[in-house]
């Protein structure tokens, strides 16, 4: 009910302009690994039904808030939301399109997906390199009926700014003041010497799937199409925990983006006995005063579209649709965008 009330006005509107906007010029988009799997397929379709077309370059966190600011872009995509001060100092909004999560994975033979039980704080020694080898004491003593391998852990992370990278260093610092102190949270860290940095999402998987005894993190939906093996983590409530659609919107539900529909807090290590750790969201940024009100405005219809109508493929990426009342929030941020002259684009106008 509260979905249909919101945005009745909204979809009236998008219906009756659909049709006007079908010579809109094509759209181009970057950022966000984890989110490319979404925006491709809610493109593809909407570029069926509308004759509009999107195009999504996935290009990392970093790089799509990098080109939003540079105005080189239609819409950016990041993995963490950008700072209230950053959206005021370069005239962005930005709201989120769809939840996931970052999940450590590992290839070590004769371990099976789900069976390798982490906690934070191990976590944090594996990647920091305190902890070396796979029968650590610290590890064995989180996994009492596996036989871990004498093996030293060869681990491999990003190298590029990654929204990925940036979550899970988020994690990591609240789970180790050590951590915290020594690499803390960012889009790209100064890793350990002795790890193995590669570029984007593909690259790990690559690297982690012809490497015996390695150890990475990604997002989940790379985990479930890539069938990588995954680590169960001890959440805040002292459970072990797999990821899922399930753990993530667990995370979501303790959170005030369920509550009040606000979503500047990250979603890292949330109470719940099913929480995943690891949850995260992800955001599109759009400049507020748009350069190109004819681009902006296929990019909010596109994204109205993507909400209204685009809901059950989140499901088939392996995200979690956004609560009604965030994505109230959403259509707030969106109706915001105006041309360089500060007037409200057509599309938002009844």
């Amino acid at each position: 009910m509260l979905r249909l009330i919101s945005l009745l006005f909204i979809q009236i509107f998008f219906y009756l302009s659909l049709a006007s906007s079908a010579t809109a010029a094509e759209v181009t988009g970057a950022g966000s690994s984890a989110a490319a799997p979404l925006y491709n397929k809610w493109s593809e379709i909407f570029q069926k039904k509308t004759n509009l077309k999107i195009e999504y370059l996935s290009q990392g966190s970093s790089a799509g808030i990098k080109k939003i600011k540079e105005k080189s872009v239609d819409f950016g995509a990041s993995d963490v939301a950008v700072s209230q001060e950053d959206l005021k100092k370069f005239s962005l909004i930005q709201f989120p399109s769809a939840i996931s999560g970052v999940v450590a994975v590992v290839n070590i033979p004769g371990i099976k997906a789900g069976e390798l039980r982490l906690s934070g704080s191990v976590l944090a020694g594996i990647f920091s390199r305190k902890i070396s080898k796979w029968n650590d004491a610290e590890i064995s003593a989180l996994n009492p009926n596996l036989n871990l391998p004498n093996k030293g852990i060869e681990v491999i992370v990003r190298s590029d700014g990654s929204g990925t990278t940036y979550n899970f260093t988020d994690y990591l610092s609240k789970m180790s003041s050590d951590w915290q102190t020594s690499y803390g949270k960012n889009f790209s860290i100064t890793w350990h010497k002795d790890l193995t940095a590669v570029k984007g999402s593909s690259s790990i998987v690559t690297s982690l799937k012809k490497t015996a005894y390695a150890i990475s993190y990604i997002d989940f939906n790379y985990v479930v199409q890539d069938k990588l093996d995954f680590v169960q983590l001890k959440n805040r409530d002292g459970n072990f925990v797999a990821p899922s659609a399930a753990s993530f919107s667990a995370a979501l539900n303790a959170s005030a983006w369920k509550s009040l529909g606000t979503f500047e807090e990250m979603l890292t290590d949330k109470p719940g006995s099913n929480a995943w750790p690891i949850t995260m969201g992800t955001f599109v940024i759009m400049q507020q005063a748009s350069i190109n009100p004819e681009k902006a405005a296929t990019t909010l219809k596109f994204y109205t579209w993507a909400f209204m109508s685009g809901d059950q493929f989140v499901d088939s990426v392996d995200l979690v649709r956004l609560p009604d009342k965030v994505q109230a929030r959403a259509f707030k941020e969106m109706m915001r965008v105006t041309d360089a002259k500060g007037a409200p684009l057509v599309w938002s106008k009844l």
